[in-house]
């Protein structure tokens, strides 16, 4: 697989010039500057290129070309928004970038309620509560109907702890859930996110299902007659959160839209990490379900902590560390890359990428943004590349 790495840009605390010493292979961005539904020009795009190959990188992945609130609830300005984003895949297409990675989560995109949550190791990971998450809907939020949502014994854990959390305390779990965390289509407030729910009233997950059928009906022939490749990333945590129905989030969710929209460039991105948050997850035996339709690869690894068994709390863990086995989800990837070198497929390579790494020593003072520092994804990137070594010998 084609090694590649996250970068954010120009805002980016990792210099590009010294991914070179990591082994990186490729670049994955996106133009973060642009708002959901505004269109990407040809100008935008070869600027950002520039500032690849300065420093020696091209542009292998677009993450994401995002999916605009509109266009989800399909609101007054869809048609434009479908226009827009038709008209970027074919500005991409010109400047040679062949694979769009996007999501379709419904207001927030993914969501953790700690960024640094201190490790036995000394260094730090991401995790998900939901008992904090509940907190900040029951009482932060205060979303009307967010008791229905929670058990008796889950309310009233999530009351006495909110009681007991300082005016600082319950800002940072606010601004962790909602403020946008690195890649997140949309950067909202309180108010914002309270007003975005009511566009949600009457949309089941089946209609949000059907949303997204149509966008890709849209944009999915589009991809094919320019030579893209589109890919979907899961949900992340792969369960409803606000109350709001989330549809990516099992191999049967990708089965059922990728045929519905049966045309090649209508993919998946397999992010092992956000699937594997669920128990009946098998990572292999999605790539051996759903492999040719696979456009792009987030290799990390999470570890459920308990919970409720359909909203389990997890941590980041380390690559290698976690519920997926990572092993064998490498070694059908290989075996996927290797039935297309051998039936012709331009596109044999699949591009990947270490995920979210935790933070490790110089991380910690380094100032990273969460879920994205230099040490703990190259320690990542390092225990996968030796995988895919060993599986390829």
């Amino acid at each position: 697989m084609k090694q590649c790495w996250r970068w954010f840009g120009p805002h980016d605390t990792i210099d590009l010039n010294d991914l070179h010493q990591v082994g990186v292979e490729g670049i994955v961005t996106a133009l973060h500057h642009i708002a959901p539904g505004m269109p990407w020009t040809e100008d935008d795009i070869a600027k950002r290129q520039e500032m690849l190959s300065s420093a020696g990188f091209a542009w292998d992945v677009v993450e994401s070309l995002p999916v605009s609130e509109e266009i989800k609830t399909q609101g007054p300005e869809t048609r434009q928004h479908l226009e827009h984003y038709k008209s970027s895949l074919t500005a991409l297409a010109k400047r040679g970038i062949k694979t769009v990675c996007y999501n379709f989560m419904p207001i927030l995109d993914w969501t953790r309620t700690s960024l640094r949550a201190p490790q036995p190791h000394g260094g730090n990971a991401m995790l998900f509560r939901l008992l904090d998450f509940a907190v900040f809907d029951l009482h932060i939020l205060a979303r009307n109907s967010a008791p229905e949502d929670y058990s008796a014994a889950m309310r009233e854990a999530a009351r006495a702890q909110f009681q007991t959390m300082s005016g600082a305390e319950r800002l940072s779990l606010q601004r962790n859930i909602i403020a946008g965390l690195p890649g997140a289509n949309d950067t909202w407030s309180l108010p914002d996110v309270a007003a975005r729910l009511g566009t949600y009233d009457g949309i089941s997950a089946d209609k949000l299902r059907a949303h997204l059928v149509d966008f890709l009906a849209e944009v999915a022939p589009v991809a094919q007659n320019l030579g893209l490749r589109l890919c979907c990333h899961p949900d992340d945590p792969p369960f409803g959160l606000l109350g709001l129905p989330r549809v990516m989030s099992t191999t049967d969710d990708y089965a059922e839209t990728l045929a519905a929209v049966d045309v090649a460039a209508n993919g998946a991105t397999l992010c092992t990490g956000s699937l594997g948050v669920r128990s009946d997850f098998d990572a292999p035996e999605f790539v051996e379900r759903l492999g040719p339709r696979i456009h792009f690869v987030h290799l990390r690894n999470t570890k459920r902590l308990g919970g409720e068994p359909n909203q389990p709390d997890f941590f980041e863990a380390a690559h290698l560390e976690g519920d997926t086995d990572m092993v064998a989800t490498i070694r059908a990837l290989m075996q996927e890359q290797a039935q297309r070198k051998d039936v012709g497929r331009s596109d044999w390579q699949i591009p990947m990428r270490p995920d979210h790494g935790q933070e490790l020593l110089y991380d910690r003072e380094a100032g990273s943004m969460p879920g994205y520092p230099l040490i703990g994804r190259m320690r990542g990137l390092a225990e996968l590349r030796g995988i895919m070594a060993a599986c390829a010998g």
